[in-house]
């Protein structure tokens, strides 16, 4: 689902069709920022990625005059709705139907915001330029759209689609393995509860990589993808002491952050959502509450252990 950041944008995954009528959507991060008047989308969440990383794409919201529901238009793409901008129609996935409906609302509602701002500030302005814009639209409207900016020549507009290529191309495995968000695949070994990607901190190096989480009766593990069969840690369940939403998200300067306390460390995670953070979190609790027993945490088992084992003491001192 669509959420809203620390910096009041409105931020989520989505898949897109980069490449007009190819049929190829690939998974991207999109930012939807009516202060910059801009639709922009990532290869990832911008907190994961190196500093200084660009954008794959952009749209101006003054150039999307309407977005829809798109099931008519492309019955074969689950939960598909488009953007209508200009002479292209972008049509993008969403995770359900929920999702489809909250991000066309969005859009519309910050597409509806935005365009009257503008108009108002620049009554005389825009007019000569939209009828620019339409008199060039042969030559130079695939180019409006995509780099975000108003560019004439022809010659540019194909330097803007030659390096959205090229950025696809050198990225293909990793926007490939951004597919299974929303659609895991959990090993059939034993009762899997929850599966999905979720980014951890490292333990030595701090550093932020996007790990496949398996939740199941006695344990949670880490793989580095879906496909792999080995998982990369394993931490049971009965270690853990308990798990909730991160208080040092703010200065961790992380969205949608988790921790999950044991004895000998403090996992930190951060999922793509606050409903998917909730969704973990209750798992993972439901999980060690059906492990043990209700009323009974990691505390105070070891609690009670410690006692039972000082009582021979106790009774000998008395």
């Amino acid at each position: 689902m669509p959420y809203v950041d620390r910096q009041n944008r409105i931020c989520g995954f989505l898949d897109i069709e980069e490449n007009e009528n190819s049929g190829k959507f690939l998974r991207r991060y999109f930012i939807l920022d009516t202060r910059e008047d801009s639709f922009v989308w990532y290869m990832d969440n911008p907190q994961n990625l190196p500093s200084g990383s660009s954008r794959v794409g952009a749209i101006k919201l003054t150039y999307i005059s309407k977005v829809s529901d798109a099931t008519k238009l492309r019955p074969k793409a689950e939960f598909c709705f488009v953007m209508n901008a200009g002479m292209r129609k972008y049509f993008l996935q969403a995770n359900d139907q929920q999702d489809l409906v909250e991000w066309v609302n969005v859009l519309n509602k910050a597409i509806k915001i935005t365009v009257p701002k503008q108009s108002d500030s620049q009554p005389h302005s825009d007019n000569p330029s939209r009828q620019g814009e339409c008199g060039k639209k042969q030559v130079s409207y695939r180019t409006d759209i995509v780099g975000g900016v108003p560019i004439i020549t022809p010659t540019q507009k194909e330097e803007v689609n030659e390096g959205g290529e090229s950025i696809d191309r050198n990225n293909l495995k990793r926007s490939q393995s951004h597919l299974p968000y929303f659609t895991p695949k959990p090993s059939s070994d034993s009762a899997v509860i929850k599966a999905g990607y979720c980014v951890k901190q490292g333990a030595v190096m701090k550093n932020w990589k996007r790990r496949y989480f398996q939740l199941d009766e006695n344990t949670i593990g880490y793989f580095k993808s879906e496909l792999e069969k080995e998982p990369l840690r394993v931490i049971p369940l009965k270690e853990v002491h308990k798990v909730q939403e991160c208080k040092q998200s703010d200065i961790m300067m992380r969205d949608n952050l988790f921790e999950i306390v044991t004895s000998s460390r403090t996992f930190y995670v951060q999922a793509d959502s606050p409903e998917e953070m909730h969704s973990w979190i209750k798992a993972v609790s439901g999980a060690i509450v059906a492990q043990r027993g209700p009323g009974r945490s990691a505390p105070s088992r070891i609690k009670s252990h410690t006692e039972l084992l000082a009582l021979p003491l106790m009774i000998a001192r008395v």
